[in-house]
């Protein structure tokens, strides 16, 4: 079992910039790939960002290349989203989420996930 606390989030002004934190706890949860998905009002959870387990490879939605970015401290069992030149179509619900596999961007693939933390961009 993997759990996963998602902090950070709340609001901004557009143009600004937020990082949000995924702590992982359980056995194994280095070794899971994590990922960062977002689920704005009406619509359908979509993938954001992801990062490997060792950290060599990061995917990105094209919508937030250039923007955000993701990194990963094994150590502390932590990942971090760091958004930059904030949208108001940013504004969502941020999900972490771990599966045990390789890369993918499908939400249901993934085996575990946070409670979500509300992201918000005025414009």
């Amino acid at each position: 079992q993997v759990q996963l606390v998602e902090s950070g989030g709340g609001l901004v002004q557009a143009g600004g910039s937020l990082r949000l934190s995924c702590a992982a706890s359980g056995r194994t949860a280095r070794t899971y790939l994590l990922a960062w998905f977002r689920q704005a009002p009406g619509k359908d959870r979509e993938f954001v960002i992801g990062i490997t387990w060792n950290g060599d490879r990061t995917y990105y939605a094209d919508s937030v290349k250039g923007r955000f970015t993701i990194s990963r401290d094994n150590a502390k069992n932590t990942a971090y989203l760091q958004m930059n030149s904030l949208k108001p179509e940013d504004t969502a619900v941020y999900y972490c989420a771990a599966r045990d596999t390789t890369y993918s961007d499908v939400a249901t693939f993934y085996d575990y996930w946070g409670q979500g933390t509300q992201v918000t961009v005025s414009s």
